[in-house]
């Protein structure tokens, strides 16, 4: 039990002074990661089943919160977007799913063709996830309280139910239970994530195969990071075919935004900024102030194209059996989902959990490596959906530019 005091103390201090000196998510997970490497060369069997132990209930309570992500995050979202009217609102919403949708597929289809040649599929990752022989010392089964898709019907229906009820007594309850999903996410799951990725990499390294995953990771970041550079030039390339103006001068504007949701990792954050950058590429200010924080909020390419990839990686290793069927209702599921994601940490993958596992079948190990994965990538995806919010600016202040009335804005 030695052994067994010292892990738990060391990795209870750890948590504690990165908390107090105010460590990032992304820090916090890649030295995890770093650790439970470490950890796994050189330690026996039993912290191995210590960390097996503590995965498995805290897998279990994922399973069970997820449900619960869905319905206290999209309702609200979905009630305020569907409480606006007019035709900015309609142009804009359905240009931002658009613009989703296309970096949906543009990443499936890169994936298909690139990630074949990057990715050795003679090791599946059931050999890699597992450390064979290791099983937790007990289980706590928690049944989740609603099917994933069950949670998504509920949402939605609830959700435009509020959208157009003259009483705010549904909303007021609907964002209550908003607030303690997000509370939760930022008090319990977020503190614990680094714990559970260290377990998973303490886990794969007991059993000898991490640095096959690593590998993997770090080809398909490079890959993503590419992605999202190509995908903004051509947002940009686009809408300068509307205004007839520069493309690269137009993104160069940007770059402030780019770099503040960079150090921020929020789309939120970063709303202010956009907005002053996306007035100086000529967008009227009306047009800019409406359109800037509705797309942050509705607009989630770099968001989207990184959950593709990764899961896409995900399958192709672990070797899940997908088709274009498949992949193509994942994404415009996952398009209407991303509205839940601003202004909650790690939102997007938070929000994308329940549908990675009803749609594509990830169980708990895909999920945490999931995670991991884009979490590593979270600054780079914020700062695509932000600087590509002022590219959709630019096309709307084209259509309605020479006619806006401040009646059409809300």
């Amino acid at each position: 039990m030695g052994l067994f005091s010292v892990n738990l103390q060391s990795e209870y201090s750890f948590s504690v002074y990165m908390k107090r000196i105010k460590i990032g998510l992304l820090p916090r997970i890649v030295i995890a990661i770093i650790l439970g490497v470490g950890a796994g060369i050189i330690s026996p069997a039993l912290p191995v089943r210590i960390f097996v132990t503590f995965n498995g209930v805290f897998s279990q309570f994922l399973g069970f919160i997820i449900p619960l992500i869905i319905v206290g995050l999209v309702t609200p979202a979905i009630a305020n977007i569907g409480k606006g009217a007019g035709k900015m609102l309609v142009a804009t919403a359905l240009l931002a799913y658009g613009a989703t949708l296309f970096s949906g597929f543009l990443s499936f289809g890169v994936g298909e063709t690139v990630f074949p040649h990057l990715i050795d599929r003679s090791i599946p990752l059931s050999d890699i996830s597992e450390a064979k022989g290791v099983e937790p010392f007990f289980t706590v089964p928690i049944p989740e309280p609603l099917n994933i898709m069950t949670a998504l019907v509920l949402a939605f229906t609830v959700g435009l139910g509020i959208a157009h009820l003259k009483t705010d007594y549904l909303k007021n309850v609907c964002n209550d239970f908003q607030a303690i999903i997000v509370k939760t996410i930022q008090k319990v799951i977020l503190p614990l994530l680094p714990i559970y990725i260290f377990g998973i990499f303490f886990n794969m390294t007991h059993s000898g195969q991490v640095f096959h995953v690593l590998l993997v990771f770090i080809k398909i970041i490079g890959v993503i990071f590419v992605m999202h550079i190509f995908l903004l030039i051509l947002q940009y390339c686009i809408a300068a075919l509307f205004v007839r103006k520069n493309p690269f001068r137009l993104l160069g504007r940007m770059m402030p935004a780019y770099f503040t949701a960079l150090g921020t990792q929020s789309s939120a954050a970063t709303i202010p900024v956009t907005l002053k950058q996306t007035v100086k590429n000529g967008v009227n200010e009306e047009i800019a102030g409406f359109v800037i924080p509705l797309c942050a909020t509705i607009h989630l390419s770099g968001s989207t194209m990184k959950i593709v990839a990764c899961a896409l990686a995900l399958m192709m290793l672990q070797g899940i059996p997908y088709d274009y069927q498949t992949m193509a209702g994942f994404i415009f599921m996952l398009g209407i989902t991303m509205v839940a994601a601003p202004g909650v940490p790690s939102g997007a993958i938070m929000a994308a959990l329940g549908i990675l596992a009803s749609m594509l079948g990830f169980d708990e190990n895909t999920q945490a490596l999931m995670i991991a994965l884009y979490i590593a990538m979270d600054s780079f995806g914020t700062a695509c959906n932000v600087t590509g919010d002022g590219a959709l600016a630019l096309m709307i202040d084209k259509w309605f530019g020479h006619r806006i009335k401040k009646n059409d804005i809300g």
